[in-house]
């Protein structure tokens, strides 16, 4: 009893703590992650481990990986086990490790434009648009498309020059899944 007391007291600050907006969260994420590559040697050099490791405690924390994943795998989701939709969500989100650590090369020498975002109080579903702003090349459009969950502002689609990270894998997923099944 009293330990159960003790975590829900530990909790308390957290649940205290406003969540920010959608448009206040991307803006936060990126520029924590441009200030970090700006200031590290190692990740301008190209370090993957760090890369890695600043893709793990700057972005992801941020991502929505069932839904993300329930949408690439699309009809096949639903045929899906409990255990292949734990298992599709743990190999996704490893896959998207990988993407968002390779990308982080890209920010540096960037900075960023996010549009306003327009939104009622009871939107649960928005996209942050925003621009990627090199010196001497036009600017790269990234649209993040978020969801409200109860940890907050979660993204589960990145939609870069028009093309969705989540659509692109829906391809993939479906001829596999038709091929091999759920398991492929």
């Amino acid at each position: 009893r009293i330990l159960a007391i003790l975590l829900a007291l530990a909790t308390l600050p957290a649940l205290a703590q406003p969540q920010l907006a959608p448009e206040a969260l991307v803006r936060k994420i990126t520029d924590d992650v441009l200030e970090t590559v700006r200031n590290d040697k190692a990740l301008q050099a190209g370090d993957r481990q760090k890369a890695l490791a600043l893709a793990e405690q700057k972005i992801l924390p941020h991502v929505d990986f069932r839904e993300a994943t329930r949408l690439a795998v699309g009809r096949g989701w639903g045929s899906a086990t409990p255990a292949q939709q734990e298992r599709l969500v743990t190999e996704f989100r490893a896959m998207l490790v990988r993407i968002y650590s390779n990308a982080i090369d890209t920010y540096r020498g960037q900075t960023l434009r996010v549009f306003p975002v327009k939104m009622a109080p009871e939107d649960t579903e928005v996209t942050v648009r925003n621009q990627y702003l090199r010196p001497g090349r036009p600017p790269v459009p990234v649209e993040y498309a978020m969801r409200k969950t109860p940890e907050g502002w979660k993204i589960y689609d990145i939609v870069v020059e028009n093309v969705s990270l989540v659509l692109t894998y829906r391809g993939e997923f479906d001829q596999v899944i038709r091929q091999s099944g759920i398991d492929g």
